[in-house]
């Protein structure tokens, strides 16, 4: 007999982190990371004989003023056991959706490889959206093999980076607590040399907080004779590891310290068994623009395609944006405001 539950999240994070399609924002950690940021999360399932069947975690944020309601938000899932659950599993996504006054469902599935069947997004009712929240496009980088095998598939800068950053007398280490105010010393540096926004140190603290001690995340940190010099936070679950935040600081960049970092994280990611490591964002072009036009263009994602484009991986595109309408009246509107906030 099935019935609907709003599973704890141990039992929610148990699921998530042996689904092979498991990913850290849907993750109970990033669902209390976002509420702590103007979300709201919650999680539902279909359950049978305490076995569950498919679920996921949903995010709610609130209209733009002049709109009644919120947006819904589903990344990275649902999780399916068995397609013959999937029309029940939807089902209970949408009523948890509108029970939270949701005027549509955001949807963004993530990446399928070949192995995988994508969804008929069309068929379950969704259309595609003119507003994405995670990058679209990404690195990804197969870990599995040796290390001679992984560096044979980066180019030879990279590889010759990463051997002097090993080389220099740096010292890496996985952070603590005490280590994230220098790690976000270190974000607000590079987020001025390099022009893009970071979040505040809070976010970052509490991104450990919520994801290190439990092993869902690691802070990797670079010093050399005292002084800090590269940090990255690298998430993981399922078959895959992301590195979702890097920072670097402006002395002694020419130790490579932000190429020693990221072989560590990887290095991280082969020994918690994860086949692939996410590199998180490049700008949403096919590979062949990108190839052409990354040495003269800075802006953007653009800026660190550059250094991204150098590790091995395949250049490979999500299944997209996705929205379920419930309330036409709503949405409609709701691009249009957005569309005005971002003019001004």
């Amino acid at each position: 007999m099935h019935r609907i539950i709003e599973p704890t999240a141990d039992v929610w994070d148990t699921f998530v982190r042996n689904h092979p399609r498991g990913h850290v924002l849907q993750l109970s950690a990033w669902g209390a990371l976002k509420t702590a940021y103007g979300w709201q999360s919650a999680r539902v399932a279909l359950e049978e004989d305490g076995r569950i069947l498919g679920g996921a975690q949903i995010l709610f944020r609130p209209m733009p003023s002049s709109l009644l309601g919120t947006l819904a938000y589903l990344p990275m899932g649902p999780y399916i056991v068995s397609a013959k659950h999937e029309d029940a599993v939807w089902e209970v996504i949408h009523r948890r959706a509108r029970r939270g006054k949701a005027k549509f469902l955001k949807w963004e599935p993530g990446i399928f490889h070949d192995d995988e069947e994508t969804p008929d997004f069309k068929a379950l009712g969704f259309r595609s959206s003119p507003q994405s929240i995670q990058p679209p496009r990404t690195i990804l980088i197969d870990v599995r093999g040796d290390d001679e095998m992984i560096m044979a598939r980066m180019n030879q800068g990279t590889r010759r980076k990463i051997r002097k950053s090993l080389k220099s007398g740096i010292r890496y280490y996985e952070g603590t607590q005490d280590d994230v105010a220098i790690f976000t010393d270190m974000m607000q540096t590079t987020g001025s040399r390099n022009q893009f926004g970071v979040h505040e140190a809070g976010y970052y603290e509490l991104a450990y907080q919520l994801f290190v001690p439990q092993g869902d995340a690691v802070l990797i940190m670079a010093e050399h004779e005292g002084d800090p010099l590269a940090g990255i936070m690298v998430f993981g679950a399922g078959k895959t590891a992301w590195y979702l935040y890097g920072a670097s600081s402006s002395v002694k960049r020419n130790l490579m310290a932000t190429y020693g970092v990221q072989w560590r994280a990887i290095e991280w990611a082969r020994s918690r068994g994860y086949t692939y490591y996410d590199m998180w964002g490049v700008p949403d072009e096919d590979p062949a623009f990108l190839e052409k036009h990354f040495q003269e263009r800075s802006d953007g994602l653009w800026g660190v395609y550059g250094f991204k484009r150098g590790w091995g991986g395949e250049v490979v595109r999500s299944a997209g944006t996705w929205d379920r309408v419930y309330d036409m009246l709503v949405y409609a509107p709701y691009f249009a405001v957005r569309k005005l906030l971002e003019q001004r």
